[in-house]
């Protein structure tokens, strides 16, 4: 009952921001343009979605060597690819994660060191993505004048650095401190996993040699997108105000990111000065290719032999699997 709560109350939240972010713009236009897209380029950044998957499958697969859940290439892609496709059908952008926790246990990795493997995974990510909102900020400070805007892209990306510092520092609190409480017991061991991965220069290498073409590979995606509609928005613009967009969107309270991310996108596209129509159509034309990719992922559930994936399991708290 719980569950079925909070999966309405997550579609009533994407439900409520798209209603709001389509009466902002002009319909008529964004209908219109949607209808006009170009495929090649649509189909140029399904291509880009399937490769970036490859790439997070390999940074996967070396986050999960550094524990004891051992993980072959060809699975974490298998895996990678599912879980795409559950990103897009549970009611959050990080369902596809909890569906490969659940992957990787049942093949053998275990709950607990399958889910550290994927919650360093994300937050490897999320830093990496909020490192390039910094690298970015003296560009995106030159299209972005609002002073409140400007605060909110910094707090977004230094605070995103400051919570990936603060998980690695929770592998320094005392043994009996950590051990008194089961949250904190599994996010110290978490912590030590990722702590370990710092220190390995090779690991560290492939981390962040995986980490940043699979953020530019999402910003060609929605570049390619522009172009399928004829949108006035250069590269350079895309690489300044998507990033910050992405990290507000991993934020589990609506279904694959929708309503919040066309929301942030008219935000952005407001702020820097840009027609906040081709916001809203970029973002809606970028969650489409991704349900795309997703269904490509779907077959690949299908034909794996994992059909019985419970919704149950993955749609769960990871840490309470890894408790048990």
């Amino acid at each position: 009952m719980r569950r079925v709560f909070f999966l309405l109350l997550k579609a009533a939240v994407s439900a409520l921001l798209l209603y709001l972010a389509l009466r902002a713009v002009h319909l008529g236009s964004v209908w219109a343009r949607l209808a006009g897209a170009k495929a090649p380029w649509l189909a140029a950044a399904g291509a880009l979605g399937i490769v970036q998957l490859f790439l997070l499958a390999a940074r996967w697969r070396q986050i999960a060597d550094a524990g004891t859940a051992g993980l072959s290439f060809n699975a974490a892609v298998r895996f990678s690819f599912i879980g795409s496709f559950f990103s897009q059908v549970l009611p959050s952008t990080v369902g596809g994660d909890a569906a490969r926790i659940f992957l990787l246990a049942r093949s053998g990795g275990g709950w607990a060191h399958a889910t550290y493997s994927v919650l360093i995974d994300r937050i490897v990510g999320v830093t990496l993505l909020a490192a390039i909102v910094i690298a970015c900020l003296p560009w995106s400070m030159g299209i972005i004048h609002d002073p409140l805007a400007r605060a909110v892209l910094m707090s977004i990306g230094f605070g995103a650095v400051a919570g990936a510092a603060m998980f690695l520092a929770i592998d320094f609190l005392p043994a009996r401190l950590a051990a008194r409480i089961g949250i904190v017991r599994h996010l110290a061991s978490a912590s030590r996993m990722g702590s370990t991965l710092c220190r390995r220069p090779t690991s560290l290498l492939v981390l962040i040699a995986t980490s940043l073409p699979i953020h530019y590979i999402t910003v060609a995606m929605v570049w390619s997108c522009a172009k399928s509609v004829a949108a006035p928005v250069s590269f350079s613009e895309v690489l300044f105000l998507l990033p910050p967009v992405l990290l507000i969107a991993t934020v589990p309270i609506s279904i694959a990111g929708w309503g919040v991310r066309e929301s942030s996108m008219i935000v952005a596209f407001g702020y820097a000065g840009l027609a906040q129509s081709d916001g809203l159509t970029l973002s809606i034309l970028f969650g489409l290719v991704s349900f795309a990719v997703g269904a490509i992922g779907g077959g690949v559930w299908v034909a794996s032999g994992f059909r019985k994936l419970p919704f149950a399991a993955v749609n769960g708290p990871a840490l309470e699997e890894a408790q048990s």
